[in-house]
């Protein structure tokens, strides 16, 4: 097959990123040790120039590579979320890896490697094309997980998240071997025209629409998919959860909204339904044993569950005409909102986090208010973005997610996301609680690049909720192409 200039322009984006990656690498291989905090820089400016070259393509909307990979609005808008996290990542670890006495440069050149398999994933237009991109940004995280090499708990992480994410692949590959033997198709628009001739054997059909539920289940953390991810956030280093809690759960939602949104509209009726009731259990169980978490990275990790339920409560009725398009906005909406919330709340963890995992417990954060008044702002605009208390962007994102729920008739759905959510405020008020009435003499760290993102996205999470509108009207523009 001759690759077109065309084809290059649909990938672009990821392209850069993974070619910036692999040259990282290499460059790698010349420094000598003392210039090694160059890799960093070089990584943050691989980010920006991917972030730039995808800017400058939004707008298009072309298929590339025979119709394998799409670029459109819903791409373009997603792109921008992973590539914004790739930078805010980069931010997060410039000291951290430093201080945990765990620098090592391969780390950002896998993060950009990771980020151009996320963007291929929410691009991809074929199973095939999704699966193999699905692989190319787990391989890397396998790795990142366990980059604290001789503790325990971090090495768990890595075995237990490459043990999740081999399942993941296993249920994905089943299911879009399922869809080919249905429809003889791996291709999104093949598949629906095989649907819409009737030539599909509907059997077959609802396994692999089943099997690849389940696969992308596993990367969302969805009940009850979720058993191992709140010991893979604890075990790994503290930049990286946070990222992963961040841009995985955009590609595998952006990546399950696409696929079901454009392929199975049809058979909605039957999808729906548990939909509906992953989205319920998720929201609940997410929400009760956080309730319990004295350590705060597995209280983010729980909270990072029950978001994915929030999140699926708007994709439920995806079937119902113009209540998709909305359902598509508000969960691009939600996904702007976390992303910010989520990098004040982790930068906030990683300036107060010392060396062999100290000072993770909440009790630890106690005078964090007088000590550091900047980070323990950050992280009340964070845990009150959370519970989804105005005017934050929180309180928007659940906001047009509950919406999105009514105008498709979910009102049990809405109510459950509702309850929970007051629900949560218990254990995210219980921090700010321990933070500014507690004495205590917590230390942070006075990291220019970790402070600057509490700082920056603290103030986003409550300055963007003031043009909620605006971010709605750019989520909305976010079109999918449709074969």
């Amino acid at each position: 097959m001759m690759i077109t200039l065309n084809d290059v322009l649909t990938l672009l984006p990821a392209v850069v990123l993974l070619a910036w990656g692999v040259m990282m690498l290499v460059v790698d291989l010349f420094l000598p040790k003392e210039r090694k905090a160059i890799i960093p820089l070089l990584a943050g400016l691989g980010a920006a120039a991917g972030l730039g070259v995808n800017l400058a393509l939004t707008g298009y909307s072309q298929t590339g590579f025979n119709g394998m990979v799409v670029l459109d609005g819903f791409a373009s808008f997603t792109n921008t979320l992973l590539l914004i996290a790739a930078l805010f990542a980069v931010m997060l670890a410039y000291d951290y890896m430093r201080r945990m006495n765990i620098e090592r440069s391969e780390c950002c050149a896998l993060m950009l490697i990771s980020t151009a398999g996320m963007m291929m994933m929410v691009q991809a237009y074929d199973l095939i094309i999704l699966f193999l991109a699905l692989e190319l940004f787990s391989i890397p995280l396998y790795v990142m997980s366990g980059l604290i090499r001789g503790k325990i708990s971090s090495e768990e992480a890595a075995l237990k998240y490459f043990l999740l994410g081999a399942f993941s692949s296993a249920f994905l590959l089943y299911g879009v071997a399922f869809l080919y033997g249905a429809t003889q198709h791996t291709n999104l628009a093949g598949i629906v025209a095989a649907m819409q001739s009737g030539t599909a054997n509907y059997i077959f059909l609802m396994l692999g629409v089943a099997l690849l539920l389940v696969g992308l289940a596993f990367k969302l953390a969805i009940v009850p998919f979720h058993s191992w991810a709140p010991d893979v956030y604890q075990g790994a280093p503290t930049p990286v959860t946070g990222w992963m809690s961040v841009s995985v759960k955009i590609a595998a939602l952006a990546a399950l909204l696409r696929v079901f949104v454009v392929a199975f509209p049809s058979l909605s009726a039957q999808i729906s339904p548990v939909l509906g009731v992953l989205a319920a259990l998720t929201m609940i169980v997410g929400n009760v044993l956080a309730l319990v978490q004295t350590n705060i990275k597995r209280l983010l990790a729980y909270s990072s569950i029950a978001s994915a339920g929030y999140l699926l409560m708007a994709f439920v009725p995806y079937g119902q005409g113009e209540v998709a398009s909305h359902a598509v906005a508000a969960g691009l909406f939600y996904m702007v909102g976390y992303l910010f919330t989520s990098f004040a709340a982790w930068a906030v963890v990683a300036a107060v986090e010392k060396a062999e995992g100290k000072d993770l417990e909440i009790t630890s954060y106690a005078g964090l208010a007088r000590r550091h008044p900047w980070l323990a702002v950050a992280m009340l605009i964070a845990m009150v973005s959370f519970i989804g208390v105005p005017p934050t962007l929180g309180f928007w994102g659940k906001f047009y997610l509950f919406r999105t729920a009514l105008e498709g008739g979910l009102v049990w759905l809405a109510l459950i996301g509702l309850l929970t959510s007051l629900f949560s405020a218990y254990y995210y008020l219980r921090v700010v609680v321990v933070m500014f009435m507690q004495p205590g003499e917590v230390e942070a760290r006075r990291e220019v690049w970790v402070n600057l993102l509490a700082v920056v996205s603290a103030g986003a999470t409550l300055l963007l909720a003031f043009i909620p509108w605006q971010i709605l009207d750019w989520a909305t523009a976010a079109f999918l192409r449709f074969p």
